[in-house]
C-alpha cells in the first residue's frame, strides 16, 4: 500500500432523534453481570461506565479494589489504564492538525529527525537473534502511526522483538523496523513516537498537553500520569493470575510512579473515560467546549488503512498477555481505534471503534448506536479468557437493554 486517497462516509452521527437510555431492567443486568463473575472470582473486581451523548447511563462496580485488604471496589476507583492513553494521544495530534500544524501524511522525521531514513528487518536469524537490514522503501509518515501501520512493533507482542531486545538491550524505538511502513499492521510503539511529535510542536511535554487541553476542558478531574497522593485509596490492584487460575495480588506502592508517554501511563475512572467518548461522540464538543473538528472525529472513525487488516499479535510472554486481538484478521484501523468489522447479535455495531490497556482496561464507542461503553478490571495476563468473559457479558447486556 503505497498511497492511499481516503473516503469518508458521508454519514457519521446523525442527530435526529433523542439519545438511546438503558432501563432500570438494563441497569440491573449489567449489574448482575458484575456480581456473578466476581462471585465466580472471574476477576477480584469490575467497574463500568455507559454513555449516550448526553450524559452518564450507567456506573457501577462489584467485587474488591484490593483483595489483600478487603476493600470494596467503587464505582470510581482509579484503574492504571495503560494503553487506553493511545487514543487520547491520537486526539492531541488530531488537533494539531486541526491547528494546521501539521498533516497526516507528513514525514515524522519533519518533526524528529531520528526518524529520518529508517531500516527494516530483512532477515532474522532465531538461533543467534542476529539480523540484517535494509533500506525502508518509504518514509514514516504521521498517518502510518496514528494506524500502527508504521513498522514500528512492541517486545511482548512480537517474539523477534523480544529475542533482539534481549540481545541488544535496546528498546523498540531504538530498532529497526518490522515492515515497511503502510504495508502491514502491528501493534507498538508508535504512539509514543507521536506523544514526541506533539511535544516536538507544541513546546509542552505531553502530559502538560493533555491535561490542559484535553483533559480538564473536559472535566476528567480523576485522569492524570501521577496519582495525587490523596486519592491513593482509591487506586485498584493488579492482580496476576497463575496457571492454577487463583490470583495473586500486586500491592499498590507506598509511592505510585508515574509513567509519561504517549502510549501509556494514564490513570483514571471509567466515568472520566466516558467523558472522552462523550465528546467523540458530540462530534467533537463536550458541554460547549469544542476538542476537536467534525471533520477529524470522522477521520478518526473512518478506515485508514485501505486493505491492510489487523494482524494476530503472538504473545511472547503468556503470563503478560495472552494473544490478541480479536477481530484480527478482518477489522482495520482508523486514526488511533480499531475498527470493527462485523456485528453479532447483541453486540457493538460496524465501525464501532475500540482499544484497551493491558491490564484489561477496555472500551468502545458505537457511532451507530451513539453508546460508548468503558469496562475496567486490573488484572493479568491481558485478554485472558474470564477478564475478556466480563467485557463480553456487559457488551450483551448493554445491547439487549438499549433503548
Amino acid at each position: 500500500m503505497r498511497h492511499v486517497r481516503w473516503i469518508l462516509p458521508l454519514l457519521f452521527i446523525v442527530v435526529t432523534s433523542a439519545a438511546p437510555t438503558l432501563p432500570q431492567q438494563g441497569a440491573s443486568a449489567v449489574s448482575a453481570v458484575l456480581k456473578a463473575a466476581t462471585d465466580r472470582g472471574d476477576v477480584p473486581g469490575v467497574a463500568v461506565a455507559v454513555v449516550n451523548r448526553d450524559g452518564l447511563l450507567y456506573n457501577a462496580a462489584a467485587g474488591m479494589s484490593r483483595t489483600l485488604t478487603h476493600t470494596p471496589m467503587a464505582k470510581d476507583a482509579i484503574f492504571n489504564m495503560a494503553s487506553m492513553t493511545k487514543p487520547i494521544t491520537s486526539v492531541a495530534i488530531m488537533m494539531l492538525v486541526d491547528e494546521g500544524k501539521l498533516k497526516l501524511d507528513d514525514e515524522v522525521a519533519k518533526y524528529l529527525p531520528k526518524w529520518k531514513d529508517p531500516l527494516v528487518i530483512s532477515k532474522f536469524h532465531e538461533a543467534d537473534a542476529s539480523y540484517e537490514t535494509r533500506p525502508a522503501k518509504r518514509p514514516i509518515t504521521i498517518r502510518h502511526l496514528l494506524t500502527h501501520t508504521s513498522g514500528i512493533g512492541y517486545g511482548f507482542s512480537s517474539p523477534t522483538l523480544t529475542k533482539i531486545m534481549e540481545k541488544t538491550k535496546k528498546t523498540e524505538l531504538d530498532l529497526p523496523l518490522l515492515f515497511d511502513p503502510g504495508d502491514n499492521w502491528a501493534y507498538g510503539a508508535s504512539t509514543r513516537v507521536l506523544g514526541h511529535v506533539v511535544e516536538a510542536i507544541s513546546g509542552q511535554k505531553i502530559d502538560a498537553f493533555l491535561e490542559s487541553k484535553i483533559l480538564l476542558p473536559l472535566g476528567m478531574h480523576d485522569t492524570f500520569y501521577l496519582v495525587p497522593t490523596t486519592k491513593y485509596a482509591r487506586v485498584v490492584a493488579i492482580n496476576r493470575r497463575g496457571n492454577d487460575g487463583k490470583f495473586t495480588e500486586l500491592p499498590v506502592p507506598a509511592t505510585i510512579p508515574a509513567t509519561v508517554q504517549g502510549d501509556g501511563g494514564l490513570y483514571g475512572t471509567p466515568s472520566d473515560y466516558g467523558l472522552f467518548l462523550r465528546m467523540l461522540l458530540n462530534r467533537g464538543t463536550l458541554n460547549g467546549k469544542r476538542i476537536l473538528s467534525e471533520k477529524s472525529v470522522r477521520r478518526m472513525l473512518a478506515i485508514q488503512t485501505g486493505n491492510v487488516v489487523v494482524k494476530p499479535q503472538r504473545s511472547a510472554d503468556q503470563a503478560l498477555s495472552r494473544n490478541f486481538p480479536f477481530g484480527a484478521g478482518k477489522d482495520r484501523w482508523g486514526l488511533g481505534f480499531q475498527l470493527a468489522a462485523d456485528r453479532q447479535p447483541n453486540r457493538r455495531s460496524p465501525g464501532s471503534g475500540t482499544w484497551a490497556g493491558i491490564f484489561n482496561t477496555h472500551f468502545f464507542i458505537d457511532p451507530t448506536k451513539e453508546i460508548g461503553v468503558v469496562v475496567m478490571m486490573q488484572t493479568l495476563p491481558f485478554y485472558d479468557e474470564p477478564s475478556m468473559k466480563v467485557y463480553a457479558d456487559v457488551e450483551e447486556a448493554v445491547y439487549q437493554n438499549l433503548r
